[in-house]
């Protein structure tokens, strides 16, 4: 059963009197699900930022990057 779910690469729905109780799935999956998840994570908190009017010109994040970092000024 686990060679299968590597090979495969699809989930396995585990049933109890034919109602889904849990799923099954490669750790490859699972972690690249997890990835996907953190990414959409930070989409919405972007897009929540843009739709809050909490954003700045380009020019003055580096800015204050650089001047945090030490990093070099922009002239």
């Amino acid at each position: 059963m686990l060679q299968e779910l590597a090979e495969h690469r699809e989930p396995l729905v585990i049933t109890q009197h034919g109602e889904a109780k849990a799923v099954l799935q490669d750790v490859a999956s699972y972690e690249e699900t997890q990835e996907t998840l953190a990414l959409l994570k930070v989409l919405t908190l972007g897009n929540q930022q843009v739709a809050r009017g909490k954003v700045r010109p380009l020019k003055e994040a580096i800015r204050d990057l650089q001047a945090r970092t030490g990093g070099p000024s922009e002239s």
